[in-house]
């Protein structure tokens, strides 16, 4: 049956309304069209998304991929009823955990569970996809929105997805090759990215308001530096690794230094991290004070403003940094790998 004529009277009395659907589409079509790039073959609406990777001049082209949500930082989209940010959140939690293993993302895919659906706020979601995938190089090549009254709260929703990516064998970046000496660089994160947010909640009490307040600390109020979105680390670390030799990249998620830095650290090796270096923004140091939290806590769960630690041979560091600070990141030194069985050592 054609879109046109499809439509459920006793599926809409239930709590579904498909029309609604058609509707969204149709709003988000423009935002899909920004991120068309060669090799995708299909437009959205159909059953599988279809893409035709280049792989000319690879000897052997190995698929990565990654997939991620964005946690209970919704809650703050929701509060703020501010919906054209979150998705690029979504995409570079998945992006950036695909860049790690030097894999260039192709494309994404998203899933919008909403409880009632709203064509526009559906739109305003899929912009921010949108807006990362172009930021990140990457398709959108499908999708998916599913209501669900009854399961949840009419203007509820949430929101996942996933990236796939391509590298070639030889060029994965192999944690193996990491030597005592190396220097572990910062690549700055943009705030609280998109991990720590039930306890952010807890600690602003946001259900109860605050969000519109003004921090001079912040230079900006509470719900706009609580929404910033994630940062996209996925060209500036392409280009990097064409300048240096890198053997290992972290992206620093939920668990923070201490659960995420130790994922890419060979046995026997330690990443000692110089407190003193970490250029922490002023958000973490208002959840650490407000909410009593112990430092070994914050650094067990935020990026503490270190959205990513890459790992780069001594004599290749000054060249990684003016290679990402060239892309539009302001790297810097945070410590270095020595010998230990630790993994990481704050210090």
């Amino acid at each position: 049956m054609n879109k046109d004529k499809s439509y459920s009277a006793s599926y809409a009395a239930a709590g579904v309304d498909i029309t609604a659907g058609y509707e969204g589409v149709k709003l988000m079509q423009k935002h899909v069209k920004r991120t068309v790039i060669p090799g995708v073959v299909s437009g959205i609406g159909g059953f599988g998304g279809l893409f035709q990777p280049d792989i000319a001049g690879m000897k052997e082209p190995v698929l990565v991929s990654g997939t991620d949500g964005v946690g209970t930082k919704i809650r703050i989209a929701q509060l703020l009823d501010k919906h054209d940010t979150i998705g690029i959140d979504c995409v570079a939690m998945c992006v950036n955990d695909i860049i790690c293993c030097g894999a260039k993302p192709l494309f994404f895919l998203d899933y919008i569970a909403i409880g009632k659906n709203d064509p526009v706020k559906v739109a305003d979601i899929v912009s921010g996809v949108a807006e990362g995938c172009v930021r990140s190089g990457c398709a959108l090549i499908g999708g998916e929105t599913a209501e669900h009254p009854g399961v949840m709260a009419a203007d509820d929703y949430d929101l996942a997805g996933f990236s796939v990516g391509i590298v070639d064998k030889a060029d994965i970046i192999d944690p193996e090759s990491m030597c005592e000496g190396d220097v572990i660089i910062a690549l700055p994160s943009s705030g609280v990215h998109s991990n720590g947010f039930s306890l952010v909640r807890k600690v602003f009490d946001v259900e109860n308001g605050g969000l519109d307040v003004y921090h001079a600390e912040l230079g900006m109020t509470l719900g706009e530096a609580l929404l910033t979105p994630t940062e996209l680390y996925v060209k500036p670390v392409l280009a990097a690794m064409k300048e240096a030799r890198i053997s290992a990249v972290s992206h620093i998620t939920g668990g923070g230094f201490y659960e995420n830095i130790p994922r890419c650290m060979p046995d026997g090796l330690c990443a000692k991290v110089d407190k003193a270096a970490i250029r922490t923004l002023p958000i973490f140091d208002m959840i650490e004070r407000l909410g009593n939290i112990p430092e070994r806590d914050m650094f067990n769960t935020y990026n503490m403003g270190v959205g990513m630690a890459v790992v780069a041979a001594k004599e290749d560091c000054d060249k990684a940094i003016a290679s990402f600070k060239a892309n539009g990141i302001d790297a810097y030194v945070l410590g270095e790998v020595v010998k230990g069985e630790e993994k990481v050592e704050l210090c």
